[in-house]
């Protein structure tokens, strides 16, 4: 097999191309969706006659099924991921034009990770394209909230040339134990 070297990046034509026939293959599905890093929402258009009691709407752990009733699912198919079934929601809305959504909520198993596409076998989007929103500190629970402010807080301290937290608890520490142990001579230590 020939070595024809490193890959090359595509072209703006090449890459303009790849976007508009992604956008068509999605455009070209029977449902809409969206996500973030830690959920995903599909809406499904269904004749605005129908009632919840006419529909199918099953969400599993890796399948998800959703359709009117005696008739082919709209939408039918195993996760690329796992989710949490019990954070997972639908709910039938009237849309201005008349017709009902059939909207599904997926919580993710995995927070940290983007799809590629909501069913096996449906038209695949580029990751690698996404742009997530800025999320907030106050986003962030407890402890990673406290790990990051620490994070900045130390980052800040080495761009002033000043003690990071760590450094400021090991002077601490080595304060505490000169003033414990008077009768050591600790002028020519050198404590790294």
């Amino acid at each position: 097999m020939a070595d024809n070297g490193p890959p090359t990046d595509p072209t703006p034509e090449q890459e303009a191309a790849a976007r508009a026939k992604e956008e068509a293959e999605q455009a070209a599905l029977p449902y809409k969706w969206t996500q973030t890093i830690g959920d995903l929402d599909v809406s499904v258009s269904v004749p605005g006659n129908l009632k919840a009691r006419d529909l199918v709407v099953e969400i599993k752990r890796q399948k998800l099924k959703a359709g009117v009733k005696g008739q082919e699912p709209i939408l039918d198919g195993d996760l690329p991921h796992p989710i949490h079934t019990s954070e997972s929601t639908w709910t039938l809305t009237t849309s201005p034009d008349g017709t009902k959504l059939i909207e599904i909520h997926l919580d993710k198993a995995n927070k940290m990770e983007w799809w590629a596409h909501v069913v096996a076998g449906a038209p695949r989007i580029d990751v690698t394209r996404i742009q997530p929103e800025n999320s907030k500190l106050s986003d962030l629970d407890g402890a990673t909230r406290g790990m990051v402010e620490k994070m900045m807080y130390d980052q800040r301290q080495k761009e002033l040339g000043l003690p990071t937290s760590d450094d400021q608890k090991k002077a601490d520490i080595l304060k505490k134990f000169q003033e414990q142990h008077p009768e050591m001579d600790f002028s020519n230590a050198k404590i790294n």
